[in-house]
């Protein structure tokens, strides 16, 4: 029989699973080691929902437009599950999974499965449950059914199968979110995140996160390590360490040392890998840069010149109100040292705006602070009332026209400051590491700066995983392009 048939035949006997995600880096981390974690058990990877014997959508909270999302792409999914396949497993996973737990399948029933955030490492193990193992599919598949079996009886229709709900706490989770699928077409991943910690405990009145995902647990610092190693060893040259606020890392457990927290020492300890080229991490808090992760930047060459400090807002009244635990002067204070000691520190941060309270006053004063803070980037978000959280029950809720007006403006003024950024960079040479084919045209490639600007250029396969200088001809919104003749042997 032909090699490639063969394989075809193999694949078609095996359960596939198909994994859409909303949200996060954190979420689009999770949903890679969940992925990472089926291939391990046999499982296969199907290429879109059309062709899987099980749908799951990975999700997100912060903001209500991601779960209605992600329930309509649910609602559409059943329905057509109903009418071709009906015994394909659909579940829910992640931050939604874990606010609305069985509340899921009351709404949709033909929702099987609901796993929440600590239970991420179970998804495999439940699913076996649902098709009644891998032996239960093939020979549901053999007859001609097409239809996996249950493993509440075989043979069963979909309509009858068991519901798996798991949205319980479990100590160590923390720890489970380590597998990597760094095989892409066949080419091997030049990046790849790192989960260093789970769950927050900062409660900002708007954020529902601390009780989606817990309260803030940590891995070890050698648990850490051994995976950033293993990752080089497999050809990655850039990690990115995760957390909710990954500045809290370790501070409940580990001790400062010469008065580093946590957070520094493992940067310390990442950047003692050989073979890895560069360092980020995502998403911290301002709290987090004390004086000892800013000077961390002047002294560790491969964490790289690339700061996200998220400020929600100008106002020092409404950061009072959000509990964000600093003022508009720290903040530009922690901006101010960054570029003190990298003068070309990429900036970037978020904003919220339409909070309840936020005044035209208060407005103005997030305007004028994307002009004083000169940000590169930041992404912004009109305020979305999540329940249980204090803000949801605030006064004086703004008008959700005058969060669509004010969110208009903002995104003006910081595409406006930006390019000001970004446009003396034309006819300056910038090392980049070089991902892959661009996303948008694959006939280009494209590379990050240490300063975290994207740069397209016209490459080859030969150039991926290089750290390289590139020209920069021109600029778009948020990228940067090459010269196709300059430095490309």
């Amino acid at each position: 029989m032909d090699y490639g048939v063969f394989c075809t035949a193999i694949l078609a006997l095996v359960p596939s699973v198909y994994i859409k995600t909303y949200g996060c880096q954190m979420n689009e981390r999770d949903s890679e080691a969940v992925a990472a974690q089926l291939v391990a058990k046999g499982y296969a990877l199907a290429p879109s929902e059309a062709t899987a014997d099980v749908i799951l959508l990975n999700t997100c909270s912060v903001r209500d437009l991601a779960e209605q999302k992600a329930l309509r792409k649910m609602e559409n999914v059943a329905a057509e599950m109903r009418r071709s396949r009906p015994g394909v497993v659909l579940g829910f996973m992640g931050c939604m999974a874990q606010s609305r737990g069985r509340e899921l399948i009351d709404r949709l029933p033909d929702v099987d499965l609901v796993v929440g955030t600590q239970k991420f490492h179970r998804v495999g193990e439940y699913l076996d449950q649902l098709l009644g193992g891998a032996d239960g599919l093939v020979r549901a598949r053999s007859g001609g059914r097409g239809r996996p079996l249950s493993s509440g009886g075989r043979g069963r229709p979909p309509s009858e199968r068991e519901k798996i709900v798991d949205v319980e706490e479990e100590p160590g989770s923390q720890a489970t979110i380590r597998e990597h699928l760094l095989n892409g077409n066949g080419r091997k991943a030049v990046t790849a995140f790192v989960s260093i910690m789970q769950g927050c405990n900062q409660y900002c009145t708007f954020c529902i996160v601390p009780y989606t995902r817990g309260e803030e647990r940590s891995r070890t610092i050698a648990d850490i390590v051994a995976e950033c190693r293993e990752l080089v060893t497999r050809g990655v040259k850039e990690v990115t360490l995760l957390g909710q606020i990954v500045t809290s890392f370790g501070r409940r457990d580990i001790p400062k040392q010469d008065g580093k927290t946590p957070f520094v020492q493992l940067l310390e300890a990442v950047h003692e890998i050989e073979g890895l080229e560069r360092i980020r991490f995502t998403s911290p808090h301002p709290k987090g840069y004390g004086d000892d992760l800013i000077e961390a930047y002047g002294r560790l060459p491969k964490l790289v010149e690339s700061a996200h400090v998220p400020v929600q807002s100008g106002s020092d009244r409404i950061l009072k109100l959000m509990h964000r635990g600093y003022t508009r002067e720290r903040f530009m204070e922690i901006v101010s040292k960054l570029r003190l000691v990298k003068p070309g520190i990429g900036v970037s941060t978020d904003f919220i705006v339409g909070f309840p309270g936020e005044t035209e006053a208060d407005f103005e004063l997030t305007l004028s602070l994307v002009r004083e803070a000169a940000f590169d980037q930041a992404f912004v978000f009109k305020y979305s009332e999540r329940r249980d959280t204090p803000a949801a029950s605030m006064p004086d809720q703004v008008p959700q026209i005058v969060r669509e007006e004010r969110n208009q403006r903002l995104l003006s003024t910081v595409n406006e400051v930006a390019a000001s950024r970004y446009q003396p960079m034309v006819g300056r040479e910038v090392e980049i590491l070089v991902e892959g084919p661009s996303k948008k045209n694959p006939a280009r490639y494209t590379g990050r700066t240490r300063c975290n600007k994207i740069v397209v250029f016209d490459g080859s396969e030969r150039h991926r995983r290089q750290v390289m200088n590139v020209r920069v001809t021109r600029t778009g919104a948020f990228t940067l392009y090459g010269d196709p003749g300059i430095h490309l042997d």
